[in-house]
Order: C-alpha cells, then sequence, then structure tokens
C-alpha cells in the first residue's frame, strides 16, 4: 500500500513541474475531409445502434505510434519526425470493409498495409529510444494498421456489431501526405494537435542540410 502511494505521489510532483510533466503522445494518419466525413457517420450510426457514445468521440485516424514521455522530450522527437516525414514520399491509403479484435473491437480495414508499415519501420529504427519513458513505458508500434470504428466494447456490443459489420461494405482511399503528432496529458480525454509533419521525398543529404542548417 505505502509504495503505491509513493508511486501516486511521485506521478504528482512529475506533472506539477515543469518540463517533466508526463503526456501521452499518438502519431497518427489522417483521412481527407470528405471520407473522414464518411467515417464519421459510421461511427455514430454504429454509437447510436449498440449504445456506445464514445464511438462518435475518438476522431477517425489510423494510430502509428502510441508513447509516453516527459513533455521536455517534444521538440527531439518533433526534429526526429520531422527528419523522417522529409525523406518519406507521399502514399496512397486504401480502406475496405470491416475486421475486427474479438472480442472489444471493430475497425475498418487497411489493404494498403505496405507503406504504412515502411514508414512505421523507419520511425522504430529513428524515433524508438527517443519515444521510450522508461522500461515500464516503451513505445507501442501499430504494425497491423487498422481505422477504429468502435473499440472497448462489451461482449453483447460485440457479438451483435461484428455479426452486422462482418457482412457490411465500406470502400475509401487517400493520399497520405503527411502524419500528425497529438498529445495530452495523462488522465485526460482530448488530444491536441502538437505538430503537422508533411512527407516531402526529399534526398537524405537535402534532408539533412534543412533540418540541421
Amino acid at each position: 500500500m505505502e509504495s503505491g502511494q509513493n508511486a501516486n505521489t511521485m506521478k504528482t510532483i512529475i506533472n506539477t513541474i515543469p518540463g517533466y510533466r508526463v503526456y501521452e503522445y499518438l502519431l497518427v494518419l489522417s483521412p481527407h475531409e470528405e471520407l473522414w466525413n464518411r467515417i464519421v457517420k459510421v461511427k455514430e450510426e454504429f454509437g447510436e445502434k449498440y449504445r456506445l457514445p464514445n464511438a462518435k468521440w475518438v476522431k477517425p485516424h489510423i494510430a502509428l505510434v502510441k508513447f509516453l514521455q516527459y513533455e521536455m522530450m517534444e521538440e527531439r522527437i518533433v526534429n526526429r519526425l520531422k527528419s523522417v516525414a522529409m525523406g518519406y514520399p507521399p502514399f496512397k491509403v486504401e480502406l475496405k470493409d470491416f475486421g475486427s479484435f474479438p472480442s472489444h473491437t471493430i475497425f475498418i480495414n487497411v489493404v494498403s498495409k505496405l507503406p504504412v508499415q515502411g514508414l512505421l519501420k523507419e520511425i522504430r529504427h529513428e524515433g524508438q529510444r527517443l519515444m521510450k519513458l522508461n522500461d515500464e513505458n516503451k513505445p507501442h508500434f501499430m504494425m497491423e494498421p487498422f481505422l477504429p470504428i468502435a473499440r472497448k466494447l462489451q461482449p453483447w456490443q460485440y457479438e451483435k456489431g461484428w455479426l452486422e459489420y462482418s457482412h457490411r461494405h465500406f470502400t475509401g482511399r487517400f493520399i497520405a501526405d503527411k502524419m500528425l503528432l497529438l498529445k495530452r496529458p495523462v488522465g485526460e480525454m482530448n488530444y491536441q494537435v502538437a505538430e503537422r509533419l508533411q512527407f516531402q521525398n526529399l534526398p537524405v543529404n537535402t534532408k539533412q542540410g534543412e533540418l540541421f542548417g
């Protein structure tokens, strides 16, 4: 009990020292507005039909990496991600129909996985060490990309929802020309955009010149 209290006290101290506040970060690909709106409608419909209000709260995105880190590390992480983005070309993302993780999540399938996985491997190679808070909190890389419709489902919501959505169809595509770094203080609900990172497909020497020049 005492060690738990100490851990809570330490967390409070960490979160009150400027620059030492711990944030939850999420690096995502976000679809263009028309597709974004179509996915929101699917999420809202699911939420109303299966009594899941939070289905419409989470904005449509494909998560790449989720990690905890001190706010004072953010600038270094952003610089490293900018370097990756500068050298990466925009690419097409194809979405088709629905998949699930039994028995808690229903999502839209990402069928063009290779360019997303290629990007993830580069991010992991370049940024993994900077994204690691400690041995208990390492970055989580989403090597099997998907676009969630409903998460944290109760068993009845999953069973009934998947019975319907496994037979439903959805198609969409967008050009991923940037990734967004989102952040929120640990324990809070809403993410804010920390940085937009444009894919520029620049040669490595140009990248480094622009980044460090």
